[in-house]
């Protein structure tokens, strides 16, 4: 496996300077069952599973969010779509942003977050404030998916027990205390999860939560959908292209998860993207900008003055206005930084401060401790393993788990280190029933795929096996950098692309590519 901080910002849009996220929205009410009629064709495709009508019947009430120009409902589902009349409901908190443009509309444009573990309920915001040509033409809906934010939630450890996996020794320690540790904080993990969510982490999966979004699109009042999503959200449209092809119109994924395979198979390529993009695109950047950085002039320079820096870190952790920062946080911290180059100024900036810390600004020293606090909140960290854990299988094996992390720590140390720490607990996780859902593409029309070459997150290699799993979809290739997310990236080229798509369903013959910005 690889590392959770690759999600915590993958789950955001693209660029975290451009796309903050509001407050989750309150004003959410309780469904009420039964009420309106659904306009739309509510028939369920060939082999789904009956959707009772007291769920199509229902009204969402919708309400103004707390953020500005949305509308905010919830939505009742079945806690087992494959058994719908099993259990008590769950709550899926919905958004709308309403078309304001005077003509003629597409449609819906619903979007997701990405993690798996974010919140999609205010990306809408994003959306509209970014594209509003995309804004003035759909309803542009998001959610939070089941088991996040203002949905009905997924509870494991509190924060303090989160917090230890990351400043409890060094991730790099192959040591068998160290290996032993890391097996027995994943199992306490495990048993958090089964004591405090156990009867809900069964139905936490991505195959639970694309039949969620096919009553959202009943309940909207349409018979198909055009999607937007980023990151895991690829995986979850891939999903619900696969289980949905007929309610689908268009569809854009944008840096895409590996989906024709297991989150195994993905998470364990992951590193190699982490450390190509360190070693290839900030490692160079930071030598190039020697003169403000004072790291080396040189990228060995560079990667030299880090691992002294980490090494230090290692030896004496550094107490930072409260915050304890240990070499585990500065990988953390570097991997934040890999997923936009407009952010490697801000973290070779924090190299300085943590080299330096006596002679730091107290406004930089502030700013760096709130930012290195928490390296994965409780809540994320518990939804990410829900789905990651139940959706595809895990070896259990630890020894092939001690093994196999050996050589990605190894090979690539950033976020190789990690492999452990985060394949433990999916081999100690509750077996999952939750079907096999092989991605095929058929009966789909055009999909167009967006993947910069270097993204740190879903590398390359990845998209490119997604790709060959949807033979109706047009891979874009963003040459010359690795921002992960390209849509709404100041890339010409890229929102061209994307809003021609969307918006005049105008998709490129074949594949092509866009240089970076």
């Amino acid at each position: 496996m690889s590392t959770l901080s690759t999600f915590r910002n993958a789950a955001r849009w693209s660029n975290a300077t451009r796309w903050s996220v509001a407050a989750a929205a309150g004003l959410l009410v309780a469904a009420t069952l039964p009420a309106a009629t659904v306009h739309a064709s509510t028939a369920p495709p060939a082999g789904a599973a009956h959707v009772p009508d007291r769920y199509l019947r229902q009204h969402l009430d919708w309400r103004p969010c707390d953020s500005g120009a949305l509308e905010c409902a919830a939505m009742a589902v079945p806690r087992d779509w494959r058994n719908p009349g099993a259990g008590p409901d769950l709550t899926v908190a919905v958004s709308r942003h309403r078309a304001t443009g005077p003509g003629a509309r597409k449609g819906v444009l619903m979007m997701a977050a990405g993690g798996p573990g974010a919140s999609g309920l205010t990306r809408p915001t994003g959306l509209a404030e970014g594209a509003p040509k995309l804004a003035a033409t759909y309803d542009i809906v998001g959610f939070d998916q089941r088991g996040v934010g203002s949905s009905t939630r997924v509870v494991c450890s509190d924060q303090p027990t989160v917090d230890s996996f990351f400043d409890s020794g060094d991730l790099r320690d192959r040591s068998s205390p160290a290996i032993r540790q890391t097996f027995a904080r994943a199992r306490a993990f495990v048993r958090d999860c089964e004591r405090n969510s156990g009867d809900l982490l069964p139905y936490i999966t991505t195959d639970q939560a694309v039949h969620d979004m096919d009553l959202y699109r009943a309940l909207l009042g349409v018979d198909r959908i055009s999607y937007y999503g980023p990151s895991y959200a690829t995986f979850l449209g891939a999903y619900y292209a696969t289980e949905f092809p007929g309610r689908v119109e268009r569809m854009v994924l944008d840096s895409n998860v590996d989906f024709s395979g297991s989150w195994q198979s993905f998470m364990t390529g992951q590193p190699l993207g982490f450390q190509r993009r360190f070693e290839q695109d900030f490692l160079p950047w930071l030598a190039q900008n020697d003169a403000v950085y004072h790291q080396g002039r040189t990228p060995a320079e560079a990667k030299a003055s880090y691992e002294r820096l980490r090494r230090a870190l290692h030896e004496h952790p550094l107490e930072l206005e409260g915050t304890s920062v240990t070499a585990n946080s500065l990988d953390v911290a570097a991997t934040d930084a890999m997923y936009n180059t407009g952010r490697f100024g801000g973290f070779a900036s924090a190299l300085g401060v943590l080299e330096h810390p006596d002679t730091a600004a107290p406004a930089d020293r502030k700013a760096l401790a709130r930012r290195l606090q928490h390296a994965m909140g409780a809540d994320f960290f518990a939804d990410f393993f829900a789905v990651t854990c139940a959706d595809t299988p895990w070896n259990r094996d630890s020894g092939h788990w001690v093994r196999e992390s050996a050589e990605a720590t190894r090979a690539y140390p950033l976020a190789g280190a990690r492999e452990l720490t985060f394949a433990s607990i999916c081999a100690s996780w509750p077996r999952s029933k939750a079907p096999h859902i092989e991605v095929t593409g058929k009966g789909l029309p055009p999909v167009l795929m967006l993947n910069s070459v270097h993204d740190p997150a879903t590398h390359y290699e990845g998209a490119l096996r997604a790709h060959r799993a949807l033979p109706t979809s047009r891979l874009v290739t963003v040459t010359g950098g690795g921002d992960h997310g390209q849509y709404l990236n100041d890339n010409a080229c890229v929102d061209g692309l994307v809003e021609g798509y969307l918006l005049d369903d105008r998709i490129p013959a074949g594949d092509t590519s866009c240089a970076t910005a």
